[in-house]
């Protein structure tokens, strides 16, 4: 008895290539790129900042832009040649049967509307609600989609929400329509472990129910939970696809390998992937051969063809990682440095915060916190969404007074004086934002905007009168070289972007720096390496780091101690390996329960042995 044959797939792509002209000519975006994925599926497409992830996900559903080329052997979603689509039909097409979760969140809202509204705005457009039942279906939705206070926060404009609701709200308005296929760039990005276990269960729910999703992700930990299939992007192509439990217990590519090995988890240390060892090659070479311990000249002089890599996988490699090939010894793990003990730099008292809700209630978000901040030491804040991380780091930099209790800056009052009594101390507390780009004048280059933060400098002056040496000697603490002093913000990657950030944070010599989600919008080779900056600072500037943070996994390897918030309280707080092995709250527990991990079976063992594992051959 022979077994019925696989579902038509919903969505096909055959040899899927985009191309984009600019002033220095034609940039190749995406590169030969072949998918299926069938109704019920979950297809992640994985890779770091750059690879051609979110420009495949936008030539899918006819958003890649004006300038864009789309070229395609075969594009068809439901059984419709979508390369055929007129404007007015690529319009019926989304949010009706093809949803759409963009990565940011923050500039995906308009910032003059409601966020109901921009829910209701699919059951509109597409008939799909009345105006009796409009608004129980928007809270509703926000509901399914983990909003709290869901009949409150619908009444809100983006700006009043954090970036784990505004990512909820993004969520629910592109599940409104129940789409056949949902593609979602990544979507928990901005949330914390137990919103995101809750957005993941939604998801499978969907999957569960029929909906195919296609899931672009720099977040392998994610990946592992939701998907059934598994394509890694470098350079704008396809190096590696297959089933999600063979690829990760057995990568192949190198890539997929030092992509693996990166991922933070809760075990131990992470390794650092390699870097850029030269220019990268020539069109005809793999685009990974710069950064491939196992590379040859045939590496930098052939694109190496796809070729079959055991059952129902591919890869695109002349030497994949097999014993035959010789496996890579592990690099050591960047040494982190000793816990700090001493004299307290931040000392915050019973401090506590209330702000006004919509309904003109008063909502309490710190609620009586006290820690202590040691010279030389990382402190982890973690806690859910709206569990008052944020507002306290914003408190410890003086940007909000608080309500009751006190700060003290090196044992001197730092909360509670006016500004101008502030001042003169204002250089030694830092900020390290989520999203620097929002925080660097458009206008200025690189140079301008670390310049600006020297001691001694003013507006008119910053980037004259000798500061030029040491604006190079701080981009080079950070990794980047003297080349990228002329580029504006916009012209560098995610990665630089938050490097010059850093860099930015050091200018003044601050005792302490205060990191707001610095890694959460990063792919995890570009956080690993952050992460391993930070750790070296430490080591040699011996600054104190506050380290605000969703992901435990980042957590784990940056800090010494960790506070743990919820409802605006500290419900628990001790040295990291303490909280982490043998939590005593309750949320604690529950909160270590809810991240996420790879577990590709018995043969995949600890993702720390990646480096180790042997493909099939």
């Amino acid at each position: 008895m022979t077994g019925a044959a696989p579902a038509e797939p919903l969505l096909a792509v055959e040899r899927l290539s985009v191309d984009f002209t600019t002033r220095q000519g034609v940039v190749r975006a995406v590169r030969d790129v072949s998918l299926s994925l069938r109704a019920g599926e979950c297809l992640a497409v994985v890779g770091e900042s750059g690879s051609g992830k979110s420009v495949t996900a936008r030539a899918l559903l006819g958003l890649a832009g004006r300038t864009a080329d789309v070229r395609a052997e075969i594009l068809s979603f439901e059984g419709r040649d979508l390369r055929r689509l007129s404007p007015g039909q690529w319009r019926k097409l989304r949010g009706r049967r093809a949803g759409y979760v963009l990565q940011d969140a923050l500039t995906s809202l308009d910032p003059l509307r409601r966020v109901g509204d921009e829910v209701a705005e699919p059951l509109e457009v597409h008939g799909l609600a009345s105006r009796d039942t409009l608004d129980e279906q928007v809270i509703e939705l926000l509901a399914e989609a983990g909003v709290p206070d869901a009949d409150v926060r619908y009444l809100q404009y983006p700006h009043e929400l954090s970036g784990g609701l505004r990512q909820r709200a993004l969520i629910a308005s592109a599940i409104a329509a129940r789409p056949s296929l949902l593609v979602a760039d990544e979507p928990t990005t901005a949330l914390d472990v137990t919103v995101q276990a809750q957005v993941l269960d939604l998801l499978k729910g969907m999957k569960d129910a029929g909906t195919a999703v296609l899931l672009i992700s720099h977040d392998l930990a994610v990946v592992a939970r939701l998907a059934d299939h598994i394509a890694i992007l470098y350079g704008g192509m396809v190096v590696e696809r297959g089933p999600a439990a063979a690829l990760l217990a057995a990568p192949a590519h190198p890539y997929a390998v030092d992509l693996l090995a990166a991922v933070p988890s809760l075990d131990g240390p992470v390794t650092e992937p390699p870097a850029l060892r030269s220019a990268p090659p020539a069109e005809t070479g793999c685009p990974y051969a710069p950064r491939c311990s196992l590379a040859d000249d045939r590496c930098a002089a052939e694109l190496p063809t796809p070729v079959p890599y055991g059952p129902d996988r591919m890869v695109r490699c002349w030497r994949p990682v097999t014993d035959e090939t010789g496996r890579r010894p592990r690099p050591a793990p960047p040494a982190q440095p000793a816990p700090a003990r001493g004299r307290a730099v931040v000392t915050v008292r019973g401090v506590t915060k209330r702000f006004r809700s919509p309904d003109a209630s008063w909502r309490t978000a710190v609620d009586d916190v006290s820690f202590d901040l040691m010279a030389g030491e990382a402190l982890g804040l973690v806690g859910e969404s709206g569990s008052g991380k944020s507002t306290t780091a914003r408190i410890v930099l003086a940007e909000f007074e608080p309500d009751a209790g006190s700060v003290l800056l090196d044992g001197q009052a730092w909360s509670g004086l006016r500004e101008r009594d502030r001042r003169a101390r204002r250089s030694r507390v830092q900020l390290i934002d989520q999203d620097p780009l929002s925080s660097f004048d458009p206008r200025f280059t690189v140079e301008r905007v670390i310049a600006e933060a020297l001691p001694g400098r003013s507006r008119g002056d910053a980037a004259r009168r000798g500061g030029r040496d040491r604006v190079v000697e701080l981009l080079g603490e950070v990794g980047l070289d003297a080349g990228l002093l002329g580029r504006r913000p916009g012209q560098l990657s995610g990665g630089q972007r938050q490097r010059v950030a850093i860099a930015r944070a050091l200018a003044p010599n601050p005792e302490v720096i205060v990191c707001d989600e610095p890694v959460s919008a990063l792919d995890v080779t570009v956080q690993a390496q952050i992460l391993a900056l930070l750790a070296r600072l430490r080591r040699e500037v011996g600054v104190s780091l506050l380290f605000i943070s969703h992901d435990l996994g980042v957590v784990r390897q940056v800090c010494d101690r960790v506070a743990v918030m919820k409802d605006g309280a500290v419900v628990e707080i001790g040295e990291i390996d303490t909280v982490f092995r043998s939590p005593r709250a309750a949320y604690t527990r529950a909160l270590l329960a809810a991240v996420p991990r790879i577990d590709a079976g018995p043969a995949a063992g600890k993702l720390a042995s990646a480096m180790d594992l042997k493909g099939p051959t």
